[in-house]
């Protein structure tokens, strides 16, 4: 802590605060209690996720991939591997495209749930954090039947996945989405509908649309200021375009506004999963990849997704070799962090808590 004057002094939230979901450093300037200023920093996990990329071949990098966002290590692969794949122009059968939109949902709707348990926690609801753990896990046990790996599962591979999906998989999955409404109900009479909870998120954290769009916010933060804007849908890749869901929006942009738009996107998430069982072809589950992978000189390629932090977005340069020349990753959560400052200024001390959880980064993407 550092007095600036009789009125105003500097606390330092995080890096070590559990609250700060990471090592995320908010240094904020108060008035009592009252948010004056702020000035937000990051790195303190640095990995060096894109140098590495250049010391790697394009297969060599997939396990590093799922390291970045986590808590959805699916959905960070499968951009990866289309990228590469739309910059080599490497075909990918049908079911795995199928089983590739199976598993990135199921680590959307594990994200969104973990969201769910940590902004519990934050807000001082201990109980929730275990309800939303306990239903996580039986995502974390499709995971490991799938690729033998709990959290950072790394199953997709250039042209397709790693394996096939295994038999006991889909009685699981099956039972988890008929199970799902009644999750979402307990977690609606133990927090959603608390008047304690709703007090500590509506009308906090107002992001307006614009700031949203000029700071380039993406995902449920962007939707939930009222932009209906989801990739998926504006620009779909894999077989996106196959499928019937919503885009949940918000209308105050606030910290309610982001929580309740993620417990929609998990609803949305089943009925894609549901869709994509029923329709699940049979076939190969890779396709055609050279064994050393080269790509001519000169090629580039951004490729994004909809990740469950927004925006997803990886730009590759080939140099004629089986390793990038360069690679950027266009990180959701270093972005949406953008905007704390903003949202914070004028609130309470409390609520940069609630701004941080709902805000919802993680910090090894955010830092990479």
């Amino acid at each position: 802590m550092r007095v600036l004057s009789a009125e105003r002094m500097v606390i330092n939230i995080g890096p070590q605060h559990p609250s700060t979901h990471g090592g995320l450093h908010a240094e904020t300037v108060l008035e009592g209690e009252l948010v004056v200023d702020m000035a937000v920093h990051v790195g303190y996990v640095h990995r060096s996720f894109e140098k590495i990329a250049e010391s790697r071949t394009y297969s060599q990098y997939i396990p590093y991939t799922s390291r970045l966002d986590y808590l959805a290590s699916h959905l960070p692969t499968l951009g990866y591997v289309q990228a590469v794949e739309k910059l080599a122009g490497i075909v990918v059968p049908e079911r795995a495209e199928y089983i590739r939109v199976i598993m990135a949902e199921l680590s959307r709707i594990a994200s969104h749930f973990l969201y769910i348990g940590s902004l519990a926690i934050d807000l001082g609801a201990t109980t929730g954090l275990i309800y939303c753990f306990r239903d996580r896990e039986r995502i974390m046990d499709m995971f490991e039947m799938t690729s033998g790996q709990r959290l950072i599962a790394s199953y997709m591979r250039l042209g397709g996945v790693a394996e096939d999906l295994p038999d006991e998989f889909f009685p699981a999955v099956k039972s988890f989405l008929a199970d799902l409404p009644q999750m979402l109900e307990e977690y609606d009479r133990l927090l959603f509908g608390n008047e304690l909870f709703q007090a500590r998120l509506k009308g906090v954290g107002r992001l307006s649309a614009q700031d949203a769009i000029a700071y380039g916010t993406s995902g449920p933060n962007l939707r939930a200021c009222g932009v209906a804007y989801d990739i998926r849908k504006a620009e779909p890749y894999g077989i996106y375009e196959r499928f019937e869901f919503e885009i949940p929006v918000g209308t105050e942009g606030d910290c309610w506004d982001r929580t309740m738009v993620r417990v929609e996107e998990i609803k949305q998430s089943a009925r894609i999963i549901e869709q994509a069982l029923r329709g699940l072809p049979g076939g190969d589950i890779r396709g055609k990849v050279p064994r050393v992978l080269k790509v001519e000189k000169g090629r580039e390629v951004y490729h994004r997704i909809e990740s469950s932090k927004g925006e997803l977005g990886y730009y590759i340069v080939a140099d004629g070799g089986e390793k990038p020349y360069r690679l950027h990753i266009r990180a959701p959560s270093f972005v949406n962090l953008m905007v704390l400052p903003l949202i914070s200024k004028g609130g309470l001390v409390q609520d940069v808590i609630a701004n941080i959880a709902t805000l919802d980064p993680v910090l090894g993407e955010a830092d990479r």
